[in-house]
């Protein structure tokens, strides 16, 4: 059995996570031209790593967690990089084009970036309906105390 304020607390753990991974997505984006990067070479697109974990909060008695063991909420655990072979464009006046006239771009496929931003949004939309709705629930049990 699940309890109202631990699905509250659920959405709110996927909000954080789709928000990073936004935050990601965008990075990827903004950075699609970048030709340098501290580290050296062109920018490398970053992925946000989820995982499963299990929901405990101060409330749980034994009986609760017993009930709730399939239950788990969502974090963002790693962020990676990704080793993609650069993108090689020929632009020999390009500040930095090597000895052969070739500029090395960020391997970042926009398409797909635009595809990854859309789905995590909706996603993010659709916890913030669940938790609306559990707040409805809640205030609607309050109401029934009322009467």
């Amino acid at each position: 059995m699940l309890d109202l304020f631990s699905a509250i607390d659920i959405s709110s753990a996927a909000l954080d996570a789709q928000r990073t991974r936004i935050n990601i997505l965008s990075g990827n984006l903004a950075n699609i031209n970048s030709t340098r990067t501290e580290e050296g070479g062109p920018y490398q697109k970053r992925n946000a790593i989820f995982s499963a974990e299990p929901v405990s909060d101060e409330f749980d008695t034994q009986l609760h967690h017993k009930l709730r063991e399939g239950v788990r909420t969502v974090e963002v655990t790693d962020i990676v990089t990704e080793n993609r072979e650069p993108r090689k464009v020929y632009d020999p006046h390009h500040p930095d084009a090597d000895k052969h006239g070739y500029v090395a771009f960020p391997n970042i496929n926009m398409m797909e970036e635009l595809v990854n931003i859309m789905t995590a949004s909706r996603s993010y939309e659709a916890n913030i309906t669940a938790m609306n709705s559990t707040k409805s629930m809640l205030l609607q049990a309050l109401q029934i105390g009322k009467a």
